[in-house]
């Protein structure tokens, strides 16, 4: 069954009964069943959507565990649940009831399908909207920690490699050193004057 649109109901005709004034009882009972049918779908729908928004809220969650904690406020959605009339109750026909009462019910039923369908739509934009914005603030804390990662990672690589190079500096002038200690010691056992060796 295709659910009904405002058309629908605002363009809806009755057979005009033979014997009496008004609208044939079964047809507009009929009807009225479709629109209550609809409505329900809608509701389900609308229930559907907000098992969908809170699984999508668990994983953002999941995903923006590494990275800082967003603001309560930027993280909680709060879903508003849409105020649903209960479905109008159908009187029993009699011959003296008007034209007029039927009529009146199709308003009703016209008004409450169009209330609905705007909450609908307006409720899916609004956790669309803050879906997104949640995402966004995720991934943008989540770029912000990584910078700062690479910054200190670079701090620290351009700390050791001056160490590297002080070590370095060091090693070369050590040898040096040695070397020259050794040949002074080469030069002193030579001559037999090992009582005059040069200290380090």
């Amino acid at each position: 069954m295709t659910l009904l649109t405002a058309d629908d109901v605002l363009n809806k005709k009755f057979q005009a009964t033979k014997f009496r004034e008004g609208y044939e009882q079964d047809e507009v009972d009929e009807f009225l069943d479709e629109v209550v049918e609809s409505m329900r779908q809608l509701e389900a729908e609308n229930a559907d959507l907000k098992a969908k928004l809170e699984a999508a809220n668990a994983r953002i969650a999941e995903l923006g565990e590494g990275a800082p904690a967003a603001p309560v406020a930027a993280r909680e959605t709060t879903v508003v649940e849409p105020v649903v009339e209960p479905a109008p109750v159908v009187p029993v026909a009699d011959e003296s009831q008007e034209p007029a009462a039927a009529s009146g019910m199709l308003e009703l039923a016209q008004r409450l399908h169009d209330e609905h369908v705007a909450n609908g739509k307006a409720e899916g934009e609004r956790i669309i909207a803050e879906a997104r914005a949640t995402g966004e603030q995720v991934v943008r804390e989540a770029e912000d920690q990584r910078n700062r990662t690479l910054a200190q990672l670079e701090k620290e690589r351009s700390g050791l490699e001056h160490k590297i190079d002080e070590l370095r500096r060091f090693e070369s002038d050590y040898r040096t050193r040695l070397k020259s200690y050794l040949q002074n010691l080469l030069t002193t056992v030579e001559d037999g004057n090992a009582s005059a060796a040069p200290s380090l």
